[in-house]
């Protein structure tokens, strides 16, 4: 996945290995390194852990999203699987929104207990991913769902949901009813109608990239109930490298 950045005169690639794993392996299904090159000579500056810059960087790009589209006087946090990804998310949604609730769902229970029990503050672990959802303002979808595990009779009208997983064209977290029947915003209308089976097997129709609702070409819509498809972009990882080499280089 290679990228180049002229605002941030910043070249990379990511190498990435994809393994289903056994559901009690200790090792990640996702394992990344970030190259980071000099753009004038390609000589290598950095090797970097891709693992650690993927989960920061995209729970980043979800956090910009819901604060765009998310209702007002958001209070409760749903989330939907307890791996990396959940436990990036959490750190940066509690960071940046103030939740009255959180609560979390994993098809394997035991993992959303560990969960509740090793992030910083109250989690409510939930039996199942309706009591979950049922009520929740803010949703983020971060399983290894191959068919969906979210369904638009469950979720409260005006919600935001950052759909994140599901990153091939054959798998969903998402049904059919929430896709066509919320505002659909995505990361890249490309990647989307090639890579995302919630858009490509919903037939839902995209109504903008997050980039033109940050470049005010379109509006956000937060009074409705909206979705972030989030595939990924080669270029956040070469800004996320480029920053984290920086600070690096500054001693910070």
């Amino acid at each position: 996945m290679p990228a180049y950045s002229a605002a941030d005169d910043a070249l990379t690639t990511k190498l990435v290995t994809f393994y289903e794993h056994l559901k009690d392996s200790s090792v990640p299904s996702h394992q990344a390194t970030v190259l980071l090159f000099d753009p004038s000579n390609g000589t290598l500056k950095a090797v970097l852990d891709g693992s650690v810059i993927t989960a920061k960087r995209t729970a980043a790009v979800s956090a910009i999203a819901t604060k765009l589209l998310m209702p007002a006087f958001a209070e409760v946090l749903c989330i939907l699987g307890a791996g990396v990804q959940a436990y990036s998310h959490y750190d940066i949604f509690t960071e940046l929104f103030t939740f009255k609730e959180v609560r979390i769902w994993n098809r394997t229970k035991e993992r959303a207990v560990k969960f509740a029990s090793c992030v910083s503050g109250p989690v409510r672990v939930c039996s199942s991913a309706q009591e979950a959802v049922t009520g929740a303002d803010v949703i983020v979808t971060v399983t290894m769902a191959t068919a969906p595990i979210l369904f638009g009779d469950w979720v409260k009208p005006g919600a935001h949901i950052n759909a994140v997983g599901a990153s091939r064209p054959d798998w969903r977290e998402l049904d059919d009813e929430l896709m066509k029947n919320s505002v659909l915003f995505v990361d890249s209308r490309d990647a989307a109608l090639t890579e995302s089976g919630d858009v490509i097997l919903s037939g839902a129709e995209i109504f903008a990239e997050l980039g033109e609702v940050l470049k005010g070409t379109k509006p956000a819509l937060p009074e409705k109930t909206t979705v972030f498809k989030s595939l990924g972009m080669a270029v956040e990882d070469t800004v996320a490298a480029k920053f984290v080499y920086d600070a690096w280089s500054a001693g910070n």
